[in-house]
């Protein structure tokens, strides 16, 4: 057991995140991706279920442990609209708006069309499959460095 940890964070979440190195990346998806197929490809080979949590309260658990890379201009990315490419919507700004908040500046998310981001996050080290409902709940987030001030 661990104590100022989240409950929301399993301990598979919790291994994956800790063994990640600055540069990889953890996809976090919806329950209509295809996330066994593509986690298949990944380097730890898991899906790590959320269950009952939606795409915000995943990224915020996520990223209150996670750094995220300022070596590169966009540490997350998501899923294009298909048809609409240009279309942004609601919960892409609302996880624009976690990472920015979580990070204290801002960060910038690029936009992958849907067979790209497949290929994308079969270079992650892991998926993540919450129970958010909604469509185009898939993000990739690139881990960071943490500068120990010791």
């Amino acid at each position: 057991m661990l104590k100022n940890i989240a409950s929301e964070l399993s301990p598979d979440l919790l291994w994956c995140l800790a063994s990640m190195g600055h540069g990889e990346k953890i996809v976090l998806v919806d329950r209509n991706f295809p996330a066994h197929e593509v986690a298949r490809h990944t380097s730890s080979g898991k899906v790590i279920e959320l269950p009952g949590l939606d795409i915000p309260a995943a990224v915020r658990v996520v990223l209150s442990v996670m750094p995220l890379d300022d070596f590169i201009p966009s540490p997350v990315a998501c899923m294009q609209v298909v048809g609409e490419p240009e279309k942004i919507l609601p919960m892409q700004e609302e996880v624009h708006r976690l990472a920015a908040a979580a990070e204290g500046r801002d960060v910038g998310m690029e936009r992958l069309e849907r067979f790209a981001f497949y290929e994308a996050a079969k270079k992650s080290f892991a998926v993540v499959r919450t129970s958010e409902f909604r469509p185009y709940g898939c993000f990739i987030f690139t881990m960071g460095v943490i500068f120990d001030s010791r």
